[in-house]
């Protein structure tokens, strides 16, 4: 990845991602985050994962960022995409799409 592929996914990272920190990290303490995803064998979903992952990259300084942390932003950036333009129809505050979405670190409802 050049320089500019990781300058539009770090903008585009702190963009989609629009939780905080300590919001994300409460979020992923709760019932409702541990309950959607799929899950490795450890029981962790993927995105519950992610979003632990999200908290650590999101702490971390620029300048620190390897080039995973930027490989995972890529794949948060898609996943977030991806699964907002698949919103369903009312009030999804409190669905799974919007708990899944959450687990990666996009509350659809700050939009």
């Amino acid at each position: 990845m050049d320089d500019e592929e990781r300058e539009d996914a770090y903008r585009t990272f702190g963009e989609r991602v629009n939780m905080a920190p300590a919001e994300l990290e409460e979020w992923l303490e709760t019932e409702e985050s541990r309950s959607v995803g799929d899950t490795h064998g450890d029981g962790e979903s993927t995105g519950h994962a992610s979003g632990r992952r999200i908290v650590k990259i999101k702490r971390t300084r620029k300048a620190d960022l390897t080039d995973s942390d930027y490989a995972h932003m890529r794949k948060v950036n898609g996943y977030i995409a991806r699964h907002c333009a698949q919103r369903p129809e009312g009030d999804v505050s409190k669905t799974n799409w919007r708990y899944s979405l959450m687990n990666w670190g996009h509350d659809p409802l700050k939009d």
